[in-house]
């Protein structure tokens, strides 16, 4: 089969690999249906996070179960499943707890000896505590709607919870790629009042919006605080979500909250030297966040886009064959791209 691998900075390739195939009795075969690029798998792409070269890549997947290892219930051969970034077995105390991002038996796609989601199949570990299962019925339409649960809807609900977001609230979310805009989605579903979007490009713009954002700050550092603060009468917002993972941005995110607000953060964590925690003691912000436990948040936010209650699909704006997912990588990181799907 074929699949996308990394050999260096700027170096994606798709290349022959291994058949995915059942080894363990846990295991189920999925054929690829979408794939698509994170803005994480850029700081790889980029050189910034290393990886071995040949390493495969792509943690956000969707598509049909071919073949099913003897010990697997929840799934059968034809159906449409979605993949969470990490597989996980559903049983030890951390799935049990809801953070599947720490079982002991689980993993990251792409990890070394494991398959990525950019690529025609994928070895699916621990399947029953992994997949969730799409409606047979549900519209092919929202596909992409489904995709986005693998990750980027997941981890800006992830931001939205640690930063305590909640009825009434005051929002401002740092970032505007797609996790950024799915954590203006989600505060809008937990029913902030308020949400204040930053970002310079019109076009995500436009998404904030039709997410739910009612406010846009386009200037950055020190005048993107001074605009906040004077927007929320030298306050700041109550619940900030930090959806970056730079210096920059947390500066940014510790400027704007206000005393005893949160910041819910889930931006990967690069050029960051450490948190201020004199600022943090004396201002009393509290901090929550980090890998989101996409898994435990699957249902719930499948339900709502069965029901039509939201739709992340937008923050979608290309689609790219797996021949071309270099060009789709080289979109993104000149931003000329939000965004894009891989088409095995």
């Amino acid at each position: 089969m074929r699949a996308t691998t990394i050999y260096g900075t700027r170096d994606i390739r798709v290349e022959e690999v291994p058949d995915a195939a059942v080894e363990e009795a846990t295991d189920v075969v999925v054929r690829v249906e979408l794939a698509c690029i994170c803005g994480s798998d850029l700081w790889a792409y980029r050189g910034v996070a290393k990886r071995e070269g040949g390493q495969r890549i792509g943690h956000e997947f969707l598509g049909i179960v071919e073949e099913v290892g003897s010990e697997v219930q929840s799934v059968n051969v034809g159906d449409r499943v979605i993949a969470p970034f990490v597989w996980s077995d559903g049983t030890c105390a951390y799935c049990q707890a809801g953070l599947q991002t720490s079982c002991r038996a689980g993993g990251f796609w792409g990890s070394k000896g494991s398959d990525g989601g950019q690529g025609e199949a994928v070895r699916v570990p621990q399947a029953d505590g992994t997949l969730v299962r799409v409606p047979a019925d549900a519209p092919a339409a929202l596909l992409p709607a489904f995709l986005s649960l693998s990750d980027v809807m997941g981890t800006g609900h992830h931001a939205a919870m640690g930063a305590g977001v909640g009825p009434g609230a005051t929002v401002a979310v740092v970032g505007d790629g797609a996790v950024g805009l799915c954590g203006v989605l989600a505060a809008k579903r937990l029913g902030a009042e308020r949400i204040i979007a930053m970002g310079r490009h019109e076009d995500r713009a436009k998404i904030a919006k039709l997410f739910g954002a009612t406010d846009q700050v386009s200037e950055r550092g020190e005048a993107a605080v001074e605009r906040i603060k004077e927007m929320t009468g030298g306050l700041g917002a109550s619940a900030v979500l930090e959806c970056v993972g730079t210096e920059q941005s947390w500066e940014t995110a510790m400027g704007i909250v206000r005393d005893g607000g949160r910041i819910g953060y889930v931006g990967v964590p690069h050029e960051m030297p450490g948190l201020p925690l004199g600022k943090l003691f004396g201002r009393n912000i509290a901090i929550g966040g980090g890998v989101a436990p996409a898994r435990a948040y699957l249902p719930e936010l499948l339900a709502d886009v069965l029901a039509g209650r939201i739709d992340p699909g937008p923050v979608f704006d290309r689609t790219v064959s797996l021949d071309d997912v270099a060009l789709g990588y080289q979109a993104m990181d000149e931003r000329t791209a939000l965004k894009v799907i891989v088409q095995p």
